[in-house]
């Protein structure tokens, strides 16, 4: 099985690259990760991914005039490192229709919300703000608008009473360094299907960790 090569953007330090890394270091799993690339020097991701032994770039969109000059910048070490997929990890640059269109179905994104509700940022407190007692986290295929795109998988988590945007972002992490791997999994060993904007990925499940909801009567158990 030949591995695809697959690059993950960050702008951080990269908690679900961490995941996607890890991950990948199985030689069954169908992506090997060859290129960690971050729109800031300084990301504190690029630093794990050295140590990791996998090659870094950082393209500083500071120095450049527009959003295209950059991207154009970035492609070129694309080509260079001859990538085959992208997964967005906190990557905090909106991406151009000349970029995403270029990369169509090979360029996946993780949101922490269970789309299409809460797209944007804050998507916790709006999800606390809100009173919603479902919330979660969604990977898909980017399109040109913003957390859009065909869904590939989604994990939910209660939205407890005692609940801040601290400990309702931590549970939801948890599920995103779960169903990111899974769904990258399926994706580069072209285990699913698109069809308009339903992703259909066979009868298997993705893992996550199973929904509880407290009952009425309280139980916590």
């Amino acid at each position: 099985m030949r591995r695809k090569r697959t690059a993950i953007l960050i702008s951080g330090r990269g908690s679900n690259m961490r995941a996607l890394v890890q991950r990948a270091r199985s030689p069954s799993y169908p992506a090997e990760i060859a290129l960690v690339l971050s729109n800031r020097p300084d990301a504190p991701g690029l630093a794990f991914a050295k140590e990791n032994g996998i090659a870094t770039a950082a393209v500083d969109h500071k120095i450049y005039a527009g959003r295209e000059e950059f991207e154009r910048s970035m492609q070129l070490l694309l080509e260079l490192h001859r990538i085959e997929y992208i997964c967005l990890a906190g990557f905090l640059r909106i991406l151009t229709p000349w970029f995403v269109g270029h990369w169509r179905g090979r360029l996946l994104n993780i949101h922490p919300a269970l789309l299409p509700a809460y797209r944007g940022l804050d998507t916790h407190a709006r999800a606390l703000a809100d009173g919603v007692k479902i919330h979660g986290c969604t990977v898909h295929f980017v399109v040109p608008a913003m957390d859009e795109g065909p869904i590939i998988a989604q994990a939910a988590v209660p939205v407890l009473d005692s609940d801040t945007t601290e400990t309702l972002a931590a549970r939801v992490l948890e599920q995103e360094h779960i169903i990111y791997p899974a769904a990258l999994e399926r994706v580069a060993g072209e285990k699913l299907r698109v069809e308009g904007n339903r992703v259909f990925c066979g009868d298997d499940a993705f893992p996550s960790a199973p929904l509880r909801v407290p009952s009425a009567e309280g139980d916590s158990g």
